[in-house]
């Protein structure tokens, strides 16, 4: 997958990275279902296959979205964080979610998370982020 920018423009750019489905998937599990190994993301409801999960996982490193690290409890898994870049994608994927919760025929227990971190504005972003750092930032 390649993320050389074809124009300055921060859209273009941005959709380079994050623009097909798995990528901002993988971010959404390590945002709102905390998983962090690598099979953990291969039993998400939409089927990834290892391959392209791999693929999508060693870009996302590459950009500074998330880090790799060894398991210290585990000496064949991986544990993978986000960075602040990663943690910033946080008002992107709310605002997909509440967009998807009012428009398409999204799960009501899901649509919830969307609701709530939109009626909270960005207190209750900030708070997430506050949170998502403790895990993945200050975690590592």
């Amino acid at each position: 997958m390649s993320t050389k920018g074809k124009s300055g423009c921060p859209i273009n750019l941005s959709l380079e990275l994050l623009g097909d489905r798995w990528t901002l998937l993988i971010v959404r599990d390590l945002i709102f279902a905390g998983k962090k190994h690598f099979r953990e993301f291969l039993q998400s409801d939409e089927g990834i296959s290892s391959r392209t999960l791999a693929e999508r996982l060693q870009t996302l490193q590459d950009e500074g979205i998330l880090t790799r690290s060894d398991d210290p409890t585990h000496g064949l898994k991986a544990i993978y964080r986000l960075t602040e870049a990663g943690i910033d994608l946080l008002p992107v994927l709310a605002t997909l979610g509440g967009w998807g919760s009012r428009h398409r025929a999204a799960d009501s227990d899901l649509a919830r998370i969307a609701e709530e971190l939109s009626a909270g504005g960005e207190a209750a972003l900030e708070a997430m982020k506050a949170r998502l750092r403790a895990e993945h930032i200050e975690a590592a």
